[in-house]
């Protein structure tokens, strides 16, 4: 059965940290795809700096269509809000009945991963791939040594979307921070400024 790893993020926008994150991953684990599962704006709340989805989308695909084991993923657009992990989880089980999906998460997340809704159905049915962070986290006992929790050894990134979105509206260049077409897609559209 192939393993795909669920990424998921605003990605506003998407940064080189995010790639090399996610191929990282791709390359360095059992886990044969990363699909990189955008966050859909929240009818709720209106982030004034939150690109609409079909924006985010565009940028992530942008990013990884040159990579075969990269893949954007827009599930959540269609599914009620607030979202959910576990029902984001039950929706693409139910779409994609021959692939078995993994959680991508960061150690911050790991540390309340208690207070998810459903979390214990979740860690029962998947697989969770912890990525380290700069600042080392206090892991629940509950969750060390877990069979279903595997650390991984990806590099740690010290890049923001924020610090992004606030170079491009100060004037800086933010080139070296997004892959090529990424960068391209953000000028032509004036976005952030």
């Amino acid at each position: 059965m192939k393993k795909v790893g669920l990424y998921f993020g605003t990605f506003n926008p998407f940064h080189i940290g995010h790639l090399i994150i996610a191929n990282h991953l791709a390359e360095h684990t059992d886990l044969d795809e990363i699909w990189l599962v955008i966050t859909p704006q929240s009818p709720f709340k209106k982030k004034k700096n939150l690109l609409e989805n079909h924006h985010r989308f565009e940028l992530v695909y942008r990013a990884t269509e040159a990579y075969d084991k990269l893949k954007p993923s827009d599930v959540e657009f269609k599914l009620p809000q607030p979202n959910y992990t576990s029902k984001t989880l039950a929706e693409l089980k139910d779409s994609h009945p021959s692939l078995s999906f993994s959680l991508i998460m960061g150690e911050d997340n790991l540390v309340n991963f208690h207070k998810w809704k459903n979390y214990e159905n979740i860690l029962e049915e998947h697989d969770i791939y912890v990525c380290p962070r700069q600042t080392k986290m206090e892991i629940p006992e509950r969750f060390q040594d877990h069979p279903k929790i595997h650390k991984t050894d990806t590099p740690i990134m010290e890049i923001s979307s924020t610090l992004i979105r606030n170079m491009i509206k100060s004037g800086k260049n933010v080139e070296p921070l997004l892959q090529h077409k990424v960068w391209e897609y953000i000028d032509e559209m004036n976005f952030y400024r």
